[in-house]
Formats: C-alpha cells, sequence, structure tokens
C-alpha cells in the first residue's frame, strides 16, 4: 500500500496515520531512516523495553531475581580475571 505526505517548508512531514498504525508509533517515538539509492526505508526504533523481552536467558539464570544474575556474573567475570593472572 502506497501512502503520501507532504514536506513543509521546515522539511517536515506527518506520517499518515495508515503508516503510524501498522507500525505502531505513537508520539515521542524515534526513528530510523536509511537511504539505499534513491530509495528511503522508514523504521521504529526500538526502546530499551521493547528489546528486554529478545533475548532469552540462559537455562541456568531463567527465573532468578535480576540481584542474582549480576553476582553470578561479577563471580564468574572475578573467577576469570583471577584465571588469568595465574597465567
Amino acid at each position: 500500500m502506497t501512502f503520501t505526505a507532504t514536506v513543509t517548508t521546515k522539511g517536515q512531514i506527518t506520517l499518515p496515520v495508515g503508516i503510524r498504525k501498522a507500525l505502531g508509533i505513537v508520539q515521542g517515538d524515534r526513528l530510523s531512516f536509511t537511504r539505499t539509492g534513491d530509495r528511503v526505508e522508514l523504521a521504529k526504533t526500538p526502546s530499551f523495553l521493547d528489546l528486554a523481552a529478545s533475548i532469552v536467558p540462559a537455562d541456568d539464570i531463567a527465573g532468578e531475581p535480576w540481584h542474582e544474575v549480576r553476582r553470578k556474573v561479577r563471580d564468574t567475570h572475578a573467577t576469570e580475571q583471577a584465571n588469568r593472572g595465574r597465567g
């Protein structure tokens, strides 16, 4: 489906409602533009919260409270650093 918009003297456009609804764009969202030749692709830039559920935790930390995950990572990192020093 093709939508059109008019560029203002300030270089601004209003995104057609059909585009906003299709991409779930609301006030305050950030958008990215990618130029390929004489075309531009528009995409909604995901927020941190949008990305939060996109990472599947490893089996050994699934369901763990966040402070426990951080503790495990710190402990593992400290052990790895100590072992490197023994070289």
